[in-house]
């Protein structure tokens, strides 16, 4: 069900989303799950469920199609930190719409971890090896995207 390069080319299309629920191992699908409860506690009013929904499916393929034409060199990938990070900066564009103060700090923050990434390569506490930081970039590239196409909620629930 992983993003795989050769399934893809043989039109297992299905992988372009499906790829974002499977995960390498348990501590792998744990860590992505503690992210996705910390999105929920920071932003889970920001949107409708439906707006949010459109946001993770954009994010995944985000992720998916830069994979596939700006980093051909990557031949698979599983797991949701990609989507996460593009939860991320659609949640983060939710505050800073409002000019909330912490919607400049995670701006700030997001800008900063992307841009180390892409430098440097995985976080230190990253499987390092394994983490595919383009992923992450392609992702928040992604939630940016969809977070300018919809309304947030003026304010929070």
């Amino acid at each position: 069900l992983g993003y795989d390069r050769v399934a893809l080319e043989s039109f297992q299309l299905h992988r372009l989303l499906t790829a974002h629920w499977v995960h390498l191992d348990l501590k792998h699908a744990v860590l992505n799950g503690l992210g996705l409860i910390l999105m929920w506690a920071l932003f889970a009013r920001d949107y409708t469920p439906w707006r949010w929904a459109l946001i993770w499916l954009v994010s995944c393929l985000a992720v998916s199609a830069g994979l596939w034409w700006l980093s051909p060199e990557v031949e698979w990938y599983v797991g949701a930190s990609g989507a996460l990070h593009g939860v991320l900066a659609a949640g983060t564009v939710a505050h800073v719409r409002r000019r909330d103060l912490d919607g400049w700090i995670l701006a700030t923050f997001v800008i900063l971890k992307l841009g180390y990434e892409q430098w440097q390569g995985a976080l230190p506490f990253e499987a390092s090896g394994l983490t595919i930081s383009a992923a992450h970039l392609y992702g928040a590239i992604g939630g940016f995207v969809a977070a300018l196409l919809v309304r947030s909620r003026p304010e929070p629930l």
